[in-house]
């Protein structure tokens, strides 16, 4: 059983960069061919699609946040981490990591709120 915890950045300021880590126990994120993407969902809207990293460490990213988004990953910590940059108060929202491979093998981190607020 895969499992995945965001790290807690709780309050931004705007302007800054978000940074944001998902450790992953249970299964690495090297493994064949799990895609391992941010998704956040913002007050009171649905979820949006933030990125992947792929299990052989290539990258997608949303077009409307491609030029702030970027996503690694440090094998050696079986973690992969998101950086949002330039963020206002619409980046405001409850950050969430999954792993997924299939609809049955699809996880998720319980989610962090994010704050952005000067």
């Amino acid at each position: 059983q895969v499992q995945l915890q965001e790290s807690r950045p709780g309050l931004v300021k705007p302007s800054q960069t978000l940074s944001l880590t998902c450790t992953v126990s249970g299964g690495s994120i090297t493994t064949s061919y799990y895609a391992w993407s941010w998704i956040r969902q913002p007050p009171g809207k649905g979820l949006e699609w933030m990125g992947v990293i792929a299990y052989d460490g290539s990258t997608y990213y949303s077009p409307s946040l491609k030029s702030r988004t970027s996503i690694s990953r440090d094998t050696s910590k079986n973690q992969f981490s998101l950086q949002l940059s330039s963020v206002t108060p619409e980046d405001t929202a409850v950050y969430c990591c999954n792993a997924f491979l299939t609809s049955r093998y699809n996880y998720w981190g319980q989610g962090t709120q994010v704050t952005v607020s000067s």
